[in-house]
């Protein structure tokens, strides 16, 4: 009697004809997505440039990316959680914890370590919010949301609330605003931070697995895809981010305190990826359109600015784009039923 190893397929290239016609009709949503963000980017881009004449000038698109680029890291790595199907409501509280933490450290300590402690911190919230997540099965908003009041109540113990100057430690400044080509060192880091991101997402078996994990959790986990690992690594690659982007920001700005990034951040984040036309129910969603949805956000405060519009009006404005955007995905989604 011989023995045979079957090897079990690939959960997300084998297809039956259903499988077939819902990628078909996946394929047709995402189209109607990118249109979606792609379309009023670029004419927000073109009234801005003629209702303006300071808008096309470099330093100011320099300008934006480069106050941009913590938002960019963040709503990277959140694109993935919510693809996956969670969401993480945290970052904000690790943007400044790391912050702080690079600049307690780096008050004693090397650049270098001070910076390496910080992007550890972001890893660590991350795998806490991924077990809780996924082990103990509590809900994502419930575990990120209690995980970003204990963080920064950590942040605020640990740096007693008060202002710490990190433009004062040496070279931690030039970290992310020493010069190449005329582009500060930020911009370049969020732009390969975020290439390898949206490539990991929609260019790797990882990528497929977590937009299966945020479709049909049952369905990927009958299939054989490992959910809890999935969605565990997604939150950890968000909290990396988190992390990031607040070294980033302490490095630009020469200062952090702890109440800096918090809930207003995190929505932040998450309307640039949701405007982007990523699926709030999850299972949909790419990294290079969460890049165009942050800077059409983006565009909206620095036209506002150039134009001397009531800055109020950008909240109201951004409200309504985020409600229309959900809008959008929910009759994407029932379209495709």
């Amino acid at each position: 009697m011989s023995d045979t190893i079957t090897e079990r397929p690939d959960p997300v290239e084998h297809e039956t004809g259903e499988t077939r016609s819902l990628r078909v009709r996946g394929r047709l949503g995402r189209s109607w997505r990118t249109a979606g963000i792609l379309i009023p980017f670029l004419i927000l881009f073109a009234v801005l440039s003629i209702a303006s004449s300071a808008f096309l000038h470099t330093t100011n698109l320099i300008n934006i990316l480069d106050q941009q680029a913590s938002t960019l890291c963040i709503a990277a790595a959140g694109t993935l959680v919510l693809v996956g199907g969670g969401i993480d409501l945290s970052v904000g509280s690790t943007y400044a914890f790391a912050g702080v933490t690079a600049g307690e450290i780096g008050q004693h300590h090397s650049i270098y370590v001070a910076i390496g402690a910080a992007l550890i911190v972001g890893l660590v919230v991350g795998l806490a919010n991924g077990v809780i997540v996924s082990v103990f099965k509590i809900s994502p908003l419930i575990t990120t949301l209690a995980m970003s009041y204990v963080i920064q109540g950590v942040a605020l113990k640990v740096s007693s609330g008060n202002l710490i100057l990190t433009g004062t430690i040496p070279g931690f400044t030039a970290f992310a605003t020493a010069q190449f080509l005329s582009v500060p060192s930020a911009v370049w880091m969020t732009l390969v931070f975020v290439i390898i991101l949206a490539l990991l997402l929609s260019r790797t078996t990882f990528g497929r697995y977590v937009v299966a994990a945020g479709g049909n959790a049952e369905a990927a986990r009958l299939a054989g895809v490992r959910v809890g690992g999935i969605k565990i690594t997604t939150f950890v690659l968000s909290g990396l981010a988190a992390a990031l982007g607040g070294v980033i920001d302490a490095s630009r700005l020469g200062s952090v305190i702890a109440s800096s990034g918090g809930s207003t951040l995190a929505f932040t984040v998450l309307a640039g990826i949701v405007v982007g036309g990523t699926s709030i129910a999850g299972g949909e969603g790419s990294g290079w359109r969460t890049a165009i949805g942050v800077l059409f956000i983006a565009l909206i405060g620095n036209g506002f600015d150039l134009l001397g519009v009531d800055p109020n009006w950008q909240q109201i404005v951004l409200g309504i784009i985020l409600l229309v955007a959900v809008g959008l995905d929910m009759w994407t989604r029932r379209a495709r039923r």
